[in-house]
C-alpha cells in the first residue's frame, strides 16, 4: 500500500515544522510538501496531488476556509482536514461548508491527528469531540422546530430534511455530517429530490422548499 500523502498548512513556522516531523513520523504517512500561507498551500496542493491538507484556519494572504474551498473545486480528490486553535460556531461551519472533511483544534494529540487523516482520506468525516458536539446541538435545535407542512411528490422524511438543509445554505459535506451519513448518501438525496420535484438545481430546490413550507424558519 503506498503511503498517505500530506500537505501541511500554517503560518506559524514553529508550529508548521512540528507537525513537519510529527506527521512524517506516523507509518506510512510521508509529507510532500509545507505552506506557509493559503495561496501556496493551494499552489502546493496543485503542484503535489496529495491525498489530505493539514489546513490552519487564520493565515495570510488567503485563509484556511478560502484555501479549503479552492482545493475542494481545483482538486476534488484531496481531502481536507482543519486543524486550528479555533472551534466557535462561525469557524466551525464556515471550514465545513468550505467542503473540510474533518476538524480539529490544536490540542489534538498525534494519534489524533492520523486517525483524522486516514479517515478523511477514506472518503469520512471525522471531528473533535466538542465540535461533533455543536453539530449535534445544532441538529437538535432544527428537529426541535415545528415540524413542516406535509410535501408534494412523494419525498420521503429524509428527503424533507436533506431539502430543508439545503435550503438553510449547508453544502453537501455539512449535511452529511449534520447527519452523520456520507456524501455519496446526500449526494444520492440530492439527486432524488431533483427526480421527485422536477428541479434543475439546487437554487431551484431552495425556491421550492419555501414554496413548501419545508425551508427552515
Amino acid at each position: 500500500m503506498s503511503a498517505l500523502r500530506v500537505v501541511v498548512a500554517d503560518d506559524q513556522t514553529v508550529v508548521r515544522e512540528g507537525l513537519v516531523v510529527l506527521v512524517g513520523l506516523l507509518p506510512d504517512v510521508e509529507v510532500v510538501a509545507a505552506a506557509a500561507d493559503g495561496e501556496q498551500a493551494v499552489a502546493l496542493v496543485g503542484e503535489h496531488r496529495p491525498d489530505v491538507v493539514l489546513m490552519d484556519l487564520r493565515m495570510p494572504r488567503l485563509d484556511g476556509v478560502a484555501a479549503t474551498r479552492l482545493v475542494r473545486e481545483r482538486h476534488p480528490g484531496v481531502h481536507v482536514v482543519v486543524l486550528t486553535t479555533y472551534s466557535d460556531d462561525e469557524s466551525v461551519f464556515a471550514a465545513l461548508r468550505a467542503g473540510a472533511r474533518g476538524y480539529l483544534t490544536k490540542d489534538a494529540t498525534a494519534t489524533e491527528i492520523e486517525q483524522a487523516l486516514r479517515t478523511v482520506a477514506a472518503g469520512q468525516a471525522l471531528l473533535a469531540p466538542d465540535v461533533q458536539r455543536r453539530l449535534v446541538e445544532e441538529l437538535a435545535v432544527r428537529e426541535e422546530s415545528p415540524p413542516p407542512r406535509a410535501v408534494p411528490d412523494g419525498l420521503t422524511a429524509r428527503e424533507a430534511e436533506v431539502l430543508a438543509l439545503i435550503a438553510d445554505g449547508l453544502s453537501n459535506s455539512e449535511i452529511a455530517v449534520a447527519l452523520v451519513v456520507t456524501e455519496a448518501t446526500v449526494k444520492t438525496h440530492v439527486n432524488h429530490l431533483l427526480a421527485k420535484t422536477g428541479r434543475r438545481d439546487r437554487a431551484q430546490l431552495v425556491a421550492y422548499a419555501y414554496r413548501h413550507g419545508v425551508a427552515g424558519g
